[in-house]
C-alpha cells in the first residue's frame, strides 16, 4: 500500500510517497527527480522498511515556482523537510547519481537526520584527476541546450551514461509519462546539472560528523570505468568508509530490481 502527500517548504510543494512500516528509509532520486525511479525497489524493500520517496523540487508532481535558482544546499534541506513531514527525526538515506550528491550535503550539514547513508555513483567529478575534462563536457552539454535545444543536449548527456537500451524498456510507464509531460529533462539540463557536477563534498565536515556512510557503484559502471563510478573509490578513500559493488549499471533499480534491492537491504542490515 502506498500513501502520499505534500509538504510545503521554501516556496514549493514537494510530493512524497510512503510504503511499509519498518525503519524509515529515505530514497533521493537523481536527475529527472521523480519518485518513480524507485517504484520497483521501494515495493520490494517495504516488507522491512518504511520507504519514503519523493519528487524533488521542480520535478513531476512537485511544484516549480519562480525563482528557479537551484542550490544543492536547498535540495538537502528539502530532503529533511520530507522526513519531518512523514514524522521521522532521522532515517536511513539512499541517494543515486545527483541524489547521492544531495545526500552528501545532508551528511555534512544535517547529520542529525541520518542514521546511516548509502551513496550510489555520485557524479562529483571535481574529485577526478581529469576533472577539468568532465567540467568542460558538462559546460558543453549546457551550451548545446541553447544552440541546438534541450533534446540534443539531453542526448549528448545520456550517451555519457552508457545505460543499456534494454533498461529503458523496464521504466514504469507512469514515471515516463510524468517526466515527459512536466519537462523534467529541461529542468535537469538548464538548472540542476551544472551546480550538481560542480559540487565538492565537505569531506572534513562529513568525517567530523561521524555519519556512517557506504559508497557504492554498479559492477558494469566500474568495469566500463564511467566517470560517475570512478568517483566512488576516491570517495571511499577520502571518507575512510566501505565501498560496495551493486549489480548492473547506473540505473539498475529499473531492470534488475530484485538483485539490486537485495544488496541494498544487506548493506542497511549491516550498518
Amino acid at each position: 500500500m502506498v500513501s502520499s502527500g505534500y509538504v510545503k517548504t521554501e516556496g514549493d510543494e514537494l510530493y512524497y510517497e510512503v510504503r511499509g512500516e519498518g525503519e524509515p528509509l529515505l530514497m533521493i532520486p537523481g536527475g529527472n527527480g521523480d519518485a518513480g525511479f524507485y517504484t520497483y525497489v521501494a515495493d520490494l524493500l517495504a516488507n522491512k522498511y518504511r520507504v519514503i520517496t519523493y519528487d524533488r523540487r521542480g520535478n513531476s508532481r512537485s511544484t516549480r515556482n519562480e525563482p528557479l535558482n537551484f542550490e544543492v544546499s536547498q535540495q538537502a534541506r528539502d530532503a529533511v523537510a520530507v522526513l519531518e513531514a512523514v514524522g521521522h527525526p532521522s532515517a536511513y538515506v539512499f541517494g543515486n547519481s545527483g541524489g547521492a550528491i544531495f545526500a552528501l550535503e545532508m551528511a555534512a550539514w544535517h547529520p542529525q537526520v541520518v542514521k546511516a547513508m548509502v551513496v550510489h555513483e555520485p557524479p562529483v567529478v571535481r574529485l577526478l584527476p581529469d576533472s577539468e575534462k568532465w567540467q568542460r563536457f558538462f559546460a558543453n552539454v549546457y551550451q548545446t541546450s541553447f544552440r541546438f535545444g534541450v533534446q540534443a543536449a539531453s542526448f549528448r548527456f545520456n550517451l555519457s551514461l552508457s545505460i543499456p537500451f534494454s533498461a529503458f524498456k523496464t521504466v514504469p510507464k507512469d514515471f515516463q509519462q510524468r517526466v515527459t509531460e512536466t519537462n523534467n529533462e529541461w529542468f535537469l539540463i538548464r538548472h540542476e546539472m551544472i551546480p550538481s557536477v560542480n559540487y565538492m563534498p565537505d569531506i572534513e565536515k562529513i568525517r567530523q560528523n561521524g555519519v556512517k556512510i557506504v559508497v557504492a557503484a554498479g559492477k558494469m559502471t566500474l568495469d566500463k570505468k564511467k566517470y560517475y563510478g570512478r568517483t566512488v573509490p576516491l570517495l571511499a578513500e577520502k571518507l575512510g568508509c566501505e565501498m560496495v559493488t551493486f549489480p548492473g549499471h547506473h540505473l539498475s533499480f529499473f531492470d534488475m530490481p530484485r538483485e539490486w534491492a537485495t544488496v541494498l537491504r544487506d548493506i542497511l542490515h549491516r550498518i
